[in-house]
């Protein structure tokens, strides 16, 4: 699990900000008359915010030559 969590720090970042955002939407969800298909959608449209939210703040990583300092 370590070896994953550092070999792949941006998709582990992903599944964890996409946990927490999912928990925070369904339990804001509650008491709201949505249907499964609105819920269900809801939840891929914060999925996606999430994978984007990583994605920007991962340009903060690279250096000017291209590469990445996601590792150091």
């Amino acid at each position: 699990m370590r070896r994953f969590v550092n070999e792949h720090p941006y998709l582990t970042a992903w599944i964890a900000l996409s946990i927490g955002m999912v928990a925070i939407l369904l339990y804001a969800l509650q008491g709201v008359d949505a249907t499964a298909l609105q819920r269900f959608w809801m939840v891929v449209a914060t999925v996606a915010v999430a994978g984007l939210s990583v994605w920007i703040l991962s340009w903060e990583d690279e250096s000017e030559d291209g590469h990445t300092n996601a590792g150091v």
